[in-house]
């Protein structure tokens, strides 16, 4: 499976202790260049530079071979659709709501954080309840009415509660 990544997704999995779901989901997943290196800005926290200065084996960084001219996006954001959309991946990792909507624009598969974190749990690889409690004391957003659907999901497909 070819997956790409944007920045957020691989920020708040690493914040949150689980960015080591992609390569037991995915295989290897690509980045771009420019998501790289929001990553090791100084601003982000410490943990995830630390990480993204030595990324692991299974995150491939690879430059777009050119930019969709029709993004008006951050640069993160425009190498990582502009890669996803060249190599025909099957999905791309987003979580911004204008990079999304570009994203499918160019007849992409989309999921973000949130996503992934529900497909660790249906694969047993971790539980959602737990991640998305880690997930509340980052600066990820999102509606409380979407967090307690994918936990209400969860709890019925498991038969179990959180």
């Amino acid at each position: 499976m070819l997956v790409v990544s944007d920045t957020s997704p691989l920020n708040y999995l690493v914040l949150i202790g689980h960015v080591d779901v992609l390569p037991k989901l995915f295989g290897r997943v690509l980045t771009a260049p420019a998501v790289v290196s929001e990553l090791t800005h100084p601003g982000c926290p410490q943990i995830v530079r630390q990480w993204a200065s030595a990324k692991p084996a299974w995150l491939e960084v690879r430059p777009p071979s050119s930019l969709e001219s029709s993004l008006k996006l951050g640069r993160g954001e425009t190498e990582a659709i502009s890669l996803a959309h060249e190599i025909h991946a099957d999905v791309v990792l987003i979580d911004e709501r204008k990079g999304t909507q570009a994203a499918e624009g160019l007849g992409l598969v989309v999921t973000g954080t949130l996503g992934v974190l529900q497909l660790a749990d249906e694969k047993g690889v971790l539980k959602l309840a737990e991640a998305i409690g880690a997930l509340r004391l980052t600066t990820f957003r999102c509606t409380d009415s979407v967090v307690e659907q994918l936990l209400r999901d969860a709890d019925s497909r498991r038969g179990e509660n959180y």
